[in-house]
């Protein structure tokens, strides 16, 4: 069996993991912080969730046993990768866990090479800015064909 424990750290006196295991996920409450405190994913249906979650890499933040956070890749693998979804639960912030899962699912072998990565952020631009990620240059245009009411 895969190792899927890619990182451990203490924190303040507690344990935290990260984890590659898409069966250890606590769907319940992925769901809930996507479909309710999330304002990207705000109604998310359960279905297309699991969708989602199923054609991606995903990265579960774990304190014990129990998950605090989240974040998928959408990639190819060879060329280009999307970071989405990425939370950590209100409880368990300030603590510069956001900062280690960007930089742990950066660092996770299978990610390397990549020429690529993309993300979308209304409120954690600082956050993405320290992890190397920087502002599309000028002479690029970020475009999107966007459904609001999809989920209704």
């Amino acid at each position: 069996m895969t190792e899927t424990v890619i990182a451990g750290r203490m924190v303040g006196g507690r344990r935290y993991q990260i984890d590659t295991d898409p069966s250890r996920l606590d769907i319940a409450l992925i769901h809930h912080f996507l479909a309710k405190c999330s304002h990207w994913a705000r109604d998310i249906p359960f279905d297309t969730l699991r969708r989602a979650i199923a054609h991606s890499i995903v990265f579960g933040l774990y304190r014990g046993g129990t998950q605090v956070g989240f974040a998928r890749i959408v990639t190819d693998q060879a060329t280009f990768a999307y970071l989405a979804d990425v939370f950590v639960v209100a409880e368990e912030r300030n603590a510069g866990l956001g900062r280690w899962l960007i930089e742990t699912i950066l660092a996770h072998a299978p990610l390397q090479g990549l020429r690529r990565w993309l993300l979308v952020t209304k409120d954690a631009k600082s956050l993405y800015l320290r992890c190397g990620f920087a502002e599309i240059c000028p002479n690029l245009s970020y475009l999107e064909r966007f459904d609001p009411a999809v989920y209704a």
